[in-house]
């Protein structure tokens, strides 16, 4: 039977070049996002009210998932719904019978997540956690007891520098926003929590930092230019998906358990 992965967040960016990279390597991909057609997706811009156009939709990962050689199942999920996300999980499992892979990759982009403190509204804030953090758990809590079931099992939470690290500027100068860094933080402790209480019943969580890319939602929202200024180094948005392939088949990734994980650096060292 092959192996089954759900990658949230892969109807473009790091969370499509995830799903390519696992389905290259054998995996039946299952893949969630909002978009559902090309052309219909949007995104809040960064300044004032409404949306701005960006490209991907899980109809065109299903076909480059397909095209590189994986069975693929595109979901439609929306964070932000508890119900959605829950039942986004179980489609999989009533579909596939099982996850062997949860990459929760995608996070909740909701106009005002990146205010500076005095402008930020709380309810705003508490919608970034709901949606970067609570729904992430909500779907670890749906596939975790199958996967202790079965003996094996890797989950992995793809975190943020913005966590950890201060940012450069403020948050329309370069840096991010308080509410965001905030929500990121919160779900990085979540793989630390499943290794405390699972890691003897094979399942093993991981913190797989992407590093600095610029995917197609940060060009249309805008603001990837003073990123890039900045100096940091980009990273290739594949570099995320070939550690996490290597993270689920390889024993010697327990030794990366409890890190935060560069995955550009890693990545670069397992290409040789």
């Amino acid at each position: 039977m092959k192996r089954v992965a759900l990658v949230t967040g892969a109807s473009r960016g790091i969370g499509r070049q995830t799903a390519l990279v696992l389905a290259r390597e054998g995996w039946d991909v299952a893949f969630t996002a909002r978009t559902v057609e090309e052309g219909t997706g949007t995104v809040p811009a960064r300044h004032g009210e409404g949306g701005v156009s960006v490209e991907g939709s899980l109809a065109t990962t299903a076909a480059l998932v397909e095209g590189a050689g994986g069975r693929a199942l595109p979901v439609a999920m929306d964070l932000l719904d508890l119900g959605s996300v829950r039942a986004a999980a179980a489609t999989v499992l009533d579909t596939w019978g099982r996850v062997d892979l949860l990459v929760n990759n995608a996070i909740v982009h909701v106009q005002g997540g990146h205010e500076r403190v005095l402008a930020q509204d709380l309810v705003v804030a508490e919608q970034m956690m709901r949606g970067n953090y609570l729904a992430q758990l909500a779907l670890v809590q749906v596939v975790l007891p199958g996967m202790v079931e079965r003996g094996s099992g890797t989950i992995v939470q793809m975190a943020s520098g913005s966590a950890t690290t201060d940012p450069p500027a403020p948050p329309d100068e370069g840096g991010w926003g308080l509410a965001y860094a905030a929500s990121k933080a919160a779900v990085g402790r979540l793989a630390g929590a499943v290794n405390a209480e699972y890691l003897g019943t094979g399942i093993r969580a991981f913190n797989v930092d992407p590093g600095f890319v610029v995917t197609e939602a940060m060009r249309a929202r805008g603001g990837a230019d003073h990123i890039e200024r900045q100096g940091f180094d980009l990273a290739p948005d594949d570099a995320a998906g070939r550690v996490i392939a290597w993270l689920a088949r390889d024993p010697a990734a327990d030794s990366f358990l409890g890190r935060v994980i560069w995955s550009p650096k890693l990545a670069a060292e397992l290409a040789g």
